[in-house]
């Protein structure tokens, strides 16, 4: 009797000992340990200081993923970016999200400084006015790559140099199948900054496209833009030294930032640039 009494007591605890283990394991596959995310914002022409708060709930309310803000108030195209001079400014995170708008920084070795952590592996995500940041050349005309005029185009994979009116956006995803956007849907925008593509980097891979009709301008100098419609290249991915970017140029008013459309694109972006996009990270 006690001997049956013993194995019939063995078996439960092993029974229950392989559940509990299955339970942990389940628990860790639905909750791995959260990204490091670093973000940063700052600098012209935008509402830094309350887009950084929806970028952050937003991307943590999708992903498991811990998002750290280095912001500046500063509202000028040359904003004082704590990461400036720091070539390690990234150790320890995962990814790098640059959501800053510096188009006056064209100091080389603080450009070099801000890539360095993407020429050593860690991801990009680069959203919006981040395009037009960091301007070492002439932007205006086309850059060869590989060179101090491209610095910072190289790692997008897309140089841009300027944008249309406000008016919204129609963007279409051309990439259907591509994970990022293989569960995305068309959508259009409110009144958006449809970036133009001076060139495309062969190492771009471009996701999705924006058209918008733009009425007939009146500059400042008195000439006047006829109307026209206009489209470029708004969602794409990039190969940088072996390193996995993903940007976007939409992403101008606080409230197409809280879209959830656009809260999902850019985390499904920013999975897919650290190799995570999968149901364990996703929430």
């Amino acid at each position: 009797m006690m001997k049956t009494l013993s194995r019939s007591l063995l078996h439960s605890l092993l029974a229950a000992s392989m559940l509990f283990g299955a339970t942990l394991t389940a628990q860790a596959q639905k909750s791995p340990k959260p990204l490091k995310v670093l973000l940063i914002t700052g600098g012209c022409c935008h509402a830094y200081a309350s887009q950084k708060g929806i970028l952050k709930e937003g991307i943590e309310a999708r992903a498991h993923a811990i998002v750290t803000q280095v912001h500046t108030d500063d509202s000028t195209t040359n904003p004082p970016l704590a990461i400036y001079g720091d070539p390690d400014y990234a150790k320890g995170y995962d990814v790098v999200i640059h959501d800053e708008c510096a188009a006056a920084m064209a100091d080389i070795e603080t450009v070099k400084g801000v890539l360095a952590p993407h020429r050593n592996g860690i991801p990009g995500v680069n959203l919006h006015c981040a395009m037009h940041s960091y301007r070492t050349g002439n932007h205006k005309e086309a850059s060869n790559a590989g060179t101090n005029n491209s610095l910072w185009f190289d790692y997008l994979g897309i140089q841009s140099s300027g944008h249309g009116p406000k008016e919204p956006i129609a963007i279409e995803i051309v990439k259907k199948k591509h994970p990022i956007t293989k569960v995305l849907s068309d959508w259009a925008t409110i009144n958006e900054e449809l970036y133009n593509n001076v060139q495309i980097f062969e190492s771009a891979n471009g996701l999705a496209k924006g058209f918008q009709h733009q009425k007939e301008r009146k500059l400042k100098n008195g000439k006047v833009t006829p109307a026209q419609d206009a489209e470029a290249v708004v969602v794409w991915t990039n190969e940088y030294h072996d390193t996995r970017v993903f940007s976007t140029t939409i992403g101008h008013y606080d409230e197409t930032v809280a879209d959830d459309r656009y809260l999902d694109l850019v985390t499904r972006g920013l999975l897919w640039s650290c190799k995570k996009l999968n149901d364990n990270y996703l929430k």
